[in-house]
């Protein structure tokens, strides 16, 4: 079992000067977040299709038993709304995320506030999920025509492929909705949002998947000390348990994610040092 600690997304103008050192050149930030973090959460995904020159220069940038997680694109979650999806989650694992190899960690699917639980639309959904990077390279291979030219679908060797689910409705407050994630294997996401939305601190996958939003104010907030006390003792628990944790930092607004990121995995050293 392993532990890692990182940050939702790393390119973040505040940042430069604060957590990064000034006159640090904008294509070695990645490289910097590697050298005191473990893994990163690529957001950009989320909204459009990156490129396989992107995901092989993140994977260049980065070095061995690095992991990054992966945000699955907003226009299969809040566009499409999870439904008449093959073809955009083919587009989506055709853009370059097998790219990563064996630095490709679990795949983030978060859904809008306006969507509620729906046991029959999540279901079909989780069983159009590729479990494995041989799977997701023959869906990519089923990608449209705005692929073309620029498609990756190489799997590389095979790999289990983890999913993970962000909800924001209060319906999904509801027993049937993580007794259907782990009928399906999928991780629901542990999400610290200041009370905005669901926070669901269950097991229901191999693995948990945790985000910190906010402390007290959502993108904003910072975590204390007991704070960071708390969060520690859980995933402790979470590991002691057998399963394996992921914790991301999206409190970015004022420069707080890096440095509670690296708070916390001090915390878990014992954990966070745990090879993969």
């Amino acid at each position: 079992m392993t532990v890692r600690v990182g940050i939702s997304g790393w390119r973040y103008r505040p940042w430069r000067g604060t957590f990064y050192p000034k006159g640090l050149p904008q294509r070695r930030e990645l490289e910097y977040v590697a050298e005191h973090l473990r893994t990163v959460e690529i957001n950009g995904s989320f909204y459009s299709l990156q490129r396989p020159d992107s995901y092989r220069a993140w994977y260049a940038q980065t070095p061995p038993g690095f992991v990054f997680a992966v945000k699955g694109g907003r226009f299969i979650t809040h566009m499409k709304k999870l439904a008449d999806v093959d073809t955009p989650l083919a587009n989506f694992f055709a853009s370059g995320v097998l790219a990563l190899q064996e630095k490709l960690g679990p795949v983030l699917w978060q859904l809008p506030p306006n969507l509620g639980f729906d046991p029959g639309r999540l279901a079909a959904f989780f069983e159009r999920l590729p479990r494995t990077t041989g799977a997701a390279a023959r869906l990519a291979e089923r990608h449209d025509q705005r692929l073309e030219g620029r498609a990756w679908t190489e799997p590389g060797e095979d790999r289990q492929l983890r999913h993970a689910l962000e909800v924001r409705h209060d319906s999904f407050r509801d027993p049937a909705f993580t007794d259907l994630l782990r009928a399906h294997d999928v991780a629901v996401v542990v999400a610290d949002t200041a009370g905005k939305w669901p926070l669901i601190a269950e097991a229901t996958a191999d693995f948990v998947y945790v985000r910190l939003h906010g402390d007290s104010e959502l993108y904003v907030s910072g975590y204390d000390d007991a704070a960071l006390d708390s969060w520690a003792g859980r995933i402790r628990q979470w590991h002691g348990d057998g399963h394996d944790v992921f914790v991301y930092f999206d409190n970015d607004v004022k420069v707080r994610a890096p440095v509670d990121a690296i708070a916390l995995a001090d915390r878990l050293t014992d954990l966070d040092l745990t090879e993969a």
